[in-house]
């Protein structure tokens, strides 16, 4: 006669997995979960699927749990998960003979996708708030130094004359572009999957149009096999997090260069710096360290959401649920931790304008510019000028002041210089000059830069007309829930 098998959950599995995923849902998921019971009852009641004297004693029983009882509660394997546990509660409320009626017409299947999109959409929004917040600072920062010149670098080495204006403008670009991304992701995961049940709906009349309404969603992720199987709401949010993520871990990493003392460029404010604990003379700026660990932190949760999700089964499976959903909610939390550190840091940053201007004043930066004067005045091919220059600087060596670059490319040219003076060479290398001669729309002169921070800050507008409409949406809400309990007397 063989042994009776154990009973479930085994203590490995239900410590490993069951206790650990349980824990999570409390934290992430109990609000979002009862926000479906209450718009599920309400429809089925208006549907009457469920007896109206049902309806109400459900939704009493909804209204009677003790949340932060149940968000502490400990694991003790009587019941599977946060679901069933909450389903004991409402049974122990208003019995087992109402509570079992809530579950008509649907299954775990579409309520965990419903709850995993419930609390993904308002973690968009707030990632969404703060970097607009960062946005705004880098915005502030470059009309403030729309005439502060600086070097660009390009394969890590001084190129050209620039500002940071003009630098800090080509960042909150991005970032526009970024906010975009994540608006995008938004409308991707405002989708309700309820009524796809386990995978292809019910033979119930629901209502799911009307489901999708009280939860504030902007309409069905309709397709029912679709709405279980399908992840691309994880990974095309993971995705825009991921951009953003190294754009700015890339600006992180310029800021803390610029800050050694080999640079010069910035300095933080005592507010911001931390000191060593042996080292008396050290200002640490490590709130860039902590904006570039977050980043890259986000980032590694980001491929393992990829990961997680890489060549899975076209279905319902776990892989996209318990186990991965805190790493979903972990990458937008670093996120927007790095996001807000790096806004809130800006307006402190005092920039060296004096060492800035010094280094665009050096290292032959504005030699471009003597090519296109031969080319203007002396009509010859920007080729045949540019070996011109190139002579002129290999033959000077190192950072020689101006008069010399001009008078060696003069006596370079001998009889080739008939329209160009030693005014003309000197004006070209003034980095000033340089600069406001680059006005074409994308340039780094003053006349360029100013409407194009005008366009920048009309994108944060819209950007933050957009995030106070999307959160007037999703407030509505608790009024939605209790006009629909008014209409069905429940």
């Amino acid at each position: 006669m063989s042994e009776l098998a154990p009973e479930f959950p085994s203590p490995v599995y239900a410590e490993t997995v069951l206790a650990v995923n349980f824990k999570d849902a409390q934290q992430l998921f109990l609000d979002h979960l009862l926000e479906i019971h209450y718009a599920h009852t309400l429809m089925l009641a208006r549907q009457e699927i469920m007896p109206l004297t049902v309806a109400g004693a459900c939704l009493q029983a909804l209204d009677q749990l003790d949340r932060e009882k149940i968000r502490t509660a400990g694991y003790d394997g009587t019941t599977e998960d946060l679901f069933f546990f909450v389903e004991r509660e409402l049974e122990r409320t208003c019995g087992a003979e109402n509570a079992g009626w809530m579950h008509t017409a649907r299954s775990r299947n579409d309520i965990d996708i419903a709850l995993y999109r419930l609390r993904l959409r308002a973690d968009i929004l707030i990632a969404i708030e703060w970097l607009n917040a960062a946005r705004r600072s880098v915005v502030n920062l470059a009309r403030e130094h729309m005439l502060t010149l600086m070097p660009a670098y390009t394969h890590t080495q001084p190129a050209q004359p620039i500002t940071f204006g003009h630098y800090l403008a080509g960042l909150a670009e991005i970032m526009e572009r970024d906010a975009e991304r994540l608006q995008a992701a938004f409308r991707t995961v405002n989708r309700c999957p309820l009524g796809a049940c386990a995978i292809a709906t019910t033979g119930f009349p629901i209502d799911r149009e009307y489901t999708a309404k009280l939860l504030c969603f902007e309409g069905l992720q309709l397709n029912s096999y679709g709405a279980i199987a399908a992840t691309d709401y994880l990974t095309e949010t993971a995705g825009a997090m991921a951009t953003a993520m190294i754009n700015l871990g890339r600006v992180a990493q310029d800021f803390l260069l610029w800050c050694t003392a080999e640079f010069g460029y910035l300095r933080l404010s005592d507010a911001w710096v931390q000191i060593s604990s042996i080292m008396p003379q050290k200002r640490n700026p490590v709130p860039f360290e902590h904006v570039r660990a977050l980043a890259s932190k986000s980032l590694g949760q980001v491929t393992g959401i990829l990961l997680g999700l890489h060549n899975t089964p076209w279905g319902d499976t776990n892989d996209a649920e318990d186990d991965l959903q805190p790493t979903m909610a972990g990458l937008m939390r670093d996120g927007v931790r790095a996001l807000r550190i790096f806004g809130a840091v800006l307006p402190d940053i005092q920039v060296n304008v004096e060492r800035m201007r010094e280094r665009a004043h050096a290292d032959f930066l504005t030699v471009t510019e003597l090519a296109d004067t031969l080319v203007r005045r002396e009509r010859m091919s920007f080729r045949e000028a540019h070996r011109f220059v190139s002579a002129v600087v290999k033959e000077l060596q190192g950072d020689s002041g101006h008069a010399a670059i001009a008078e060696t490319l003069i006596r370079m040219l001998g009889e080739r210089a008939r329209n160009t003076c030693r005014e003309d060479l000197l004006r070209a290398l003034d980095p000033a000059e340089f600069v406001a001669s680059r006005d074409i729309p994308g340039g780094p002169s003053a006349k360029a830069l100013e409407p194009a921070l005008r366009n920048l800050d009309e994108g944060l507008r819209a950007t933050e007309a957009w995030l106070k409409d999307a959160r007037a949406g999703l407030n509505r809400m608790p009024g939605l829930i209790r006009e629909a309990r008014k209409e069905l007397v429940v």
